[in-house]
């Protein structure tokens, strides 16, 4: 009871003083209120505008892969969206130093936001500013959002534009520069294959000339041709000739004919390789699926005027009726 009784006085003391000095609590709330709309005013602190793009990540890397698969194997869908890895990547990419000096080019962004080159720290400046009015960010729908503020929404949406532009060229050169050296290795490959299988028909050719066009079958034309006319024969005496001529060279045409087999094979998949390799290099895909695009903003988005003036005048107002709340307890222990 005699601390709810406390309580209740101590309540009713501090209304008391607050009512007491209500009109010099009222001036000084209605100053706090002026003061914050005078230096919020675009005078003062210029207003931001933003603009934002909302894309999804495409998921495939290889068009020769995902176009050119056996149907055997799981083909990649060059149209699928929404992996979190992928998302991951793009934002790794926005905030790249490749893709950075990119916009700083594009926009010329040390001149937009009026930092001297020759300053002290100009580079660090400019990271600042660019930390402070660009944001990269992912959705809950794994999409990658690109938010830009700027003082002029038509240069703020032209950046977000941009920066999303950027992202396909610049991802788009990285996975060609890494094709252009897979296509180097898989050419060259191909080539000394095609040499290889060259070489083996050359060499078949040659034993061609001698007669020796395919063992088995002429082995076994041999055999029952001689089995006919007798071994004792004229004939027979020549077919032996011949069978003694196969036997000379039927290991060499068995390994060169059993060689040259598995040659074309590897030559066909190497071809193959060799094809989806150039697609690669030649053929190009969006990497990004556009879901909103950045348009100039109607309206201010910092600073919110009417927000500050009315944070700004609770926090002076409660400083202020704690600092009455000491002063008269001051004055109370002095007496």
């Amino acid at each position: 009871m005699n601390q709810n009784k406390e309580f209740d006085f101590n309540f009713v003391d501090i209304v008391s003083l607050v009512w007491k000095y209500r009109k010099h609590l009222l001036i000084i709330g209605l100053s706090a209120a002026i003061l914050t709309a005078i230096f919020t005013a675009p005078f003062i602190i210029k207003p931001k505008y933003k603009s934002e793009v909302v894309f999804y990540p495409t998921t495939i890397n290889s068009i020769g892969n995902a176009m050119f698969t056996d149907l055997t194997q799981r083909q990649v869908d060059p149209l699928a969206f929404g992996e979190e890895e992928e998302a991951e990547n793009a934002l790794q990419l926005l905030n790249s130093s490749a893709l950075q000096s990119r916009i700083i080019q594009n926009f010329n962004l040390m001149e937009h936001y009026g930092i001297e080159s020759d300053g002290g720290s100009p580079f660090t400046d400019l990271g600042r500013k660019m930390n402070s009015n660009i944001k990269f960010a992912r959705t809950r729908h794994l999409a990658v959002q690109i938010s830009v503020l700027d003082e002029d929404p038509i240069k703020a949406a032209e950046i977000a534009n941009g920066i999303a532009s950027i992202y396909d060229s610049v991802k788009t050169e990285i996975q060609r520069q890494v094709s252009l050296v897979v296509l180097e290795i898989v050419e060259g490959e191909f080539k000394n294959k095609e040499k290889e299988v060259w070489d083996l028909r050359v060499k078949l050719q040659d034993l061609g000339q001698k007669g020796i066009t395919n063992y088995e079958e002429q082995s076994r034309a041999i055999a029952e041709e001689l089995y006919k006319v007798g071994a004792a024969t004229i004939r027979g005496r020549q077919l032996r000739a011949e069978q003694d001529k196969l036997a000379k060279y039927a290991g060499e045409f068995t390994y060169l004919n059993e060689t040259l087999i598995l040659e074309l094979e590897s030559l066909s998949k190497l071809k193959k390789r060799f094809e989806r390799s150039k697609v690669d290099v030649e053929k190009t895909l969006p990497q990004k699926f556009i879901l909103t695009s950045a348009s100039p903003a109607e309206k201010k988005t910092y600073p919110v005027r009417s927000l500050l003036v009315l944070l700004v005048t609770a926090a002076v107002g409660f400083f202020s009726i704690v600092t009455l709340l000491i002063l008269n307890q001051l004055n109370l222990l002095k007496k």
